[in-house]
């Protein structure tokens, strides 16, 4: 039986994966049947995650007893096809091909343009120059912001780096202070434009999604009160942004069309850009977002500055960036002699010079000329109240030490941290689950139930199944409406709406979160938060973009989010979904408390796998 039709009988591929093979193999019908099986697990990866597929890890795309072929002829066979291109150079762009060979991974052709393209804008934005403020006019206000800068402080790190850099990365677990950081280092930057007489700074605040792009704002707005509490200068944070939007709304999305309204040619008409949780970003829109930062050309060079947790899921489309990226910059946690003699005016000797050791030194030279010393990793305090002690368990699920983690569980030594071990069923072990659900109903005020909406959500790690999200959203709709289990879903009050497709004639985006509640004439309407965090839209429920209910999610739906509380519902059996990521950010949008169920067994499968995605993009950059 040939590979291909084994993998069709095998059910894996999907129908747009066959129409790929068969469509090149109407294209050149001597094409061989390896390489038509191999376009498909091509395309086939990329609804997985991948950048792209490799031949000599079939396994871990499709985990079945194939007689898979040996990698190395199977490349052979790649390399000689008429379909394939095989680039001369990482940085010349391929040949017209349905599919690219490099460096032993096979891709659709777009998206190893995505990755050319993004390596090129990377090191071009880590290369420009800032403009030369001067660091001793500044140096009051840096002591007034970052009092414990001479004593080796990550945040006082960042924001020196701030100084230096047109490409900044910014890490950390939650609470760390990224966002703080942020806030402190922007001020010491409009405060640098006004010492050299420059123009205002332009500064834009963005996200993947509204929801993650709302907190960021709130975030910065909370920093700004706290600085205007120490006597900082109004004028200084009166220059600070006050909202932040997704990214789509930043580059411009264009009606119908892959494109957006800012580009190489027409860049963004900011000096900073800063994006949360890039994490989430995935390569096509990292991609557009680098090639519309400007380099200088048209205008003065804009400042790109990443915010990001390296231990949360990778994006849900093709590609882990953010990890790539900090793959190439090394572990941050040196200066180089010369950024340490800048600095010095600010950071004193708690600026160690020299490179990184361990495994996050071993980065090849060309990325240490263009990455290495980008980076700066927080580590200090945590984002929960001091009503959650969740920091050692974090710890040891990012080590995915499970011996551990499950310690903690079931020691119950962690505050507001409970392990419901062996359920299966929330709605039955949490009866205020829906409680909290129905008392939504009763509320008038959409902002307030919006409000009191995200103290609570159910996470889950599948979105099919029992324990997924869609099986117990059905549950609970039929329990909170009366109707029957099947039937399709309607409008009734409380219901928690989930955006699915983004609809820019909307202004509504994938992940966005409503409820629906009848206005003060008893309409049916469902309200979304409006625009910068300000008041509520309304919208008629038949005219909404593609959307389901939000009482139950996946973790990757909830990342960007955080809940007062949090119930995660781990699968009754293991699955390939499960990672040690995926479990971490579960875990993490929990402020105030936390409630894990599931079996130890799928706890301890889970921890043991990482949520890996084939990419090329750290060989790129490196």
């Amino acid at each position: 039986m040939s590979l291909l039709r084994e993998l069709n009988k095998l059910g894996v591929l999907r129908t747009l994966d066959d129409a790929l093979a068969n469509t090149l193999r109407r294209l050149d019908p001597e094409t061989p049947d390896e390489v038509l099986a191999a376009a498909a697990l091509a395309s086939m990866a990329v609804a997985n995650g991948h950048a792209g597929f490799d031949p000599a890890s079939p396994r871990q795309l499709v985990d079945a007893e194939i007689a898979w072929p040996d990698a190395e002829a199977w490349r052979q066979q790649l390399a000689a096809s008429r379909v394939v291109a095989t680039p001369h150079s990482p940085v010349d762009e391929a040949e017209a091909a349905p599919l690219v060979l490099e460096n032993g991974l096979l891709y659709l052709r777009r998206y190893r343009e995505y990755e050319r393209r993004l390596a090129l804008q990377l090191q071009r934005i880590a290369s420009q120059s800032m403009p030369g403020t001067g660091i001793e006019p500044i140096a009051p206000l840096f002591d007034r912001l970052f009092p414990e800068a001479r004593t080796d402080d990550h945040q006082a790190r960042a924001a020196a780096l701030a100084l230096r850099r047109a490409l900044l990365l910014v890490t950390g677990g939650p609470g760390t202070g990224k966002t703080t950081t942020i806030a402190r280092l922007l001020v010491l930057r409009i405060a640098g434009a006004l010492q050299a007489g420059a123009a205002p700074l332009r500064i834009a605040l963005a996200a993947p999604t509204g929801r993650a792009a709302e907190r960021m704002a709130e975030s910065l707005r909370r920093a700004a009160a706290q600085m205007a509490g120490q006597g900082i200068d109004a004028a200084l944070l009166d220059a600070l942004p006050t909202d932040a939007s997704t990214l789509h709304r930043l580059l411009g999305t264009l009606p119908d069309s892959p494109r957006f309204r800012h580009h190489a040619d027409n860049p963004l008409p900011f000096d900073i850009v800063v994006v949360d949780e890039a994490s989430m970003v995935d390569l096509p829109l990292m991609c557009k977002l680098t090639e519309a930062v400007a380099d200088g050309a048209q205008q003065a060079a804009t400042q790109l500055i990443l915010l990001g947790d390296p231990d949360q899921l990778p994006s849900v489309e093709a590609g882990d960036v953010l990890a790539a990226i900090l793959a190439a910059a090394g572990a941050g946690d040196a200066l180089s002699e010369d950024d340490a003699r800048a600095l010095q005016p600010v950071l004193g000797d708690a600026a160690p010079a020299g490179a990184a050791h361990g495994r996050d030194a071993v980065v090849h030279a060309s990325a240490k000329q263009t990455l290495h010393g980008h980076r700066v990793h927080l580590q200090r305090g945590w984002r929960q109240d001091e009503a959650l002690h969740l920091a050692p368990l974090a710890e040891a699920v990012r080590n995915g030490d499970a011996i551990e983690a499950l310690a903690l569980l079931r020691g119950g030594t962690l505050q507001n941290v409970h392990f419901h071990e062996g359920a299966d069923d929330p709605l039955h072990a949490r009866p205020g689950l829906l409680a909290h659900w129905r008392a939504l109903a009763t509320l008038t005020d959409p902002a307030e139930a919006l409000r009191q909406a995200n103290r609570l959500r159910l996470l889950t790690a599948l979105r099919e199944g029992a324990q997924g999200a869609r099986g117990l959203n059905a549950r609970i709709e039929a329990t909170l409406s009366g109707r029957r289990i099947g039937t399709p879903p309607a409008w009734f009050p409380g219901r928690l709406l989930l955006v699915t497709r983004n609809s820019h004639r909307h202004k509504l985006f994938n992940g966005d979160v409503g409820i629906c509640l009848p206005d003060a004439n008893g309409t049916p309407l469902a309200w979304f938060p409006g625009e910068g965090s300000i008041g509520t839209r309304a919208f008629h429920p038949a005219a909404l973009p593609a959307h389901e209910s939000a009482f139950a999610m996946t973790v990757h739906k909830a990342q960007g989010s955080e809940f007062d509380e949090v119930w995660l519902q781990l699968p009754r059996a293991d699955s390939r979904v499960l990672s040690r990521e995926l479990v971490y950010t579960g875990l993490t949008r929990a402020r105030s408390a936390l409630h894990v169920a599931g079996s130890a067994e799928v706890i301890v499968a889970a921890l043991g796998r990482h949520a890996g995605r084939v990419s090329g993009l750290g060989w790129r950059l490196g």
